[in-house]
């Protein structure tokens, strides 16, 4: 077989269907791929993303073309910018002639922290998940997700004990849609902030000590984690919504306990603040200078504009 024959090959996926039965999501999934990401500081973090791609699909039309999502991923190697990434996600809506899609990057994330006393430091990683979506007939929209590790230690066990308290590892997770631009370190900090103490990856006696004493100055329910996540949350304009889950992984039982809250933040509120102007953000968009840590921030940020 010569090449120009395989290039003759029938369409079937292109053809008509008789259903008209319109498919909200096709694609791929479970894509694991590099991806190298460019920090607000300007530094490059590489790591792995498991990658999902899907696009709507019309009730006439049979299938949509697999290999293209693939080929978009392929065409497009450097440091991923938001500028870069708003490209890819119109470039797939425009090469399978779609009004809607999805792109999904779920990926380890790691900062660099300093032990408390000792100022030791060491890498911690965290689960993030970046979504662009656009439904048909709207705009683009961002969320940003983190699952942010921290300790959790329980007031009544503190109230009840004469010494000691029982304490555990939680799991703190925040799912924000963005209006203005938020790195994922901000999401992971005001987790930390937020919970009995923090975690790290290398600790020496001291920071060992000092980090038992934080927990046990700063009891905390798994109700008390969420509720004062969310407070932070509602005042952040950069925000239009937001989830806050807590999962403490109890010490002395075999279940977890669990809380969460949801809620919508106003446009009104600090509406001046939480947007960057339409001509801002072409401007920038041109530039190609946006940073992973403003990851498609400006997606929401021109939320009227037409991708």
């Amino acid at each position: 077989m010569n090449a120009p024959d395989r290039f003759l090959l029938p369409d079937v996926q292109g053809s008509a269907d008789q259903r008209q039965l319109a498919i909200h999501k096709v694609g791929v999934k479970g894509l694991r791929y590099p991806l190298a990401l460019l920090d607000a500081d300007g530094s490059v973090q590489h790591t792995v993303a498991q990658v999902t791609m899907s696009v709507g699909l019309p009730p006439e039309v049979k299938g949509t073309h697999m290999s293209r999502f693939v080929e978009i991923l392929e065409q497009r190697r450097a440091p991923l910018t938001a500028d870069r990434l708003l490209r890819m996600f119109e470039d797939m809506l425009l090469r399978l002639d779609a009004s809607s899609g999805e792109i999904e990057l779920a990926f380890p994330y790691f900062i660099s922290k300093a032990a408390p006393v000792s100022a030791v430091e060491s890498l911690l990683d965290y689960d993030v998940r970046m979504i662009v979506a656009r439904r048909a007939g709207q705009a683009a929209e961002l969320t940003l997700e983190v699952v942010a590790p921290v300790t959790s230690l329980c007031p009544c066990s503190k109230e009840i004990s004469e010494y000691g308290a029982h304490n555990q590892r939680s799991h703190i997770t925040i799912i924000a849609r963005l209006r203005a631009a938020m790195t994922p370190d901000e999401l992971v900090r005001l987790a930390e902030e937020e919970a009995s103490c923090e975690v790290f990856g290398l600790l020496k006696r001291p920071d060992e000590k000092w980090v038992t004493e934080r927990a046990y100055d700063n009891p905390k329910f798994v109700e008390d984690l969420v509720r004062d996540i969310a407070l932070r949350l509602m005042r952040e304009p950069r925000i239009a919504q937001w989830t806050v889950k807590s999962e403490n992984f109890e010490s002395i039982h075999n279940h977890s306990a669990y809380a969460e809250i949801s809620g919508d933040n106003a446009l009104a509120r600090g509406h001046e603040h939480a947007r960057i102007s339409r001509g801002t953000a072409h401007r920038r968009r041109r530039r190609g200078d946006f940073r992973t840590g403003e990851c498609l921030a400006v997606v929401a940020a021109a939320r009227g504009d037409a991708l």
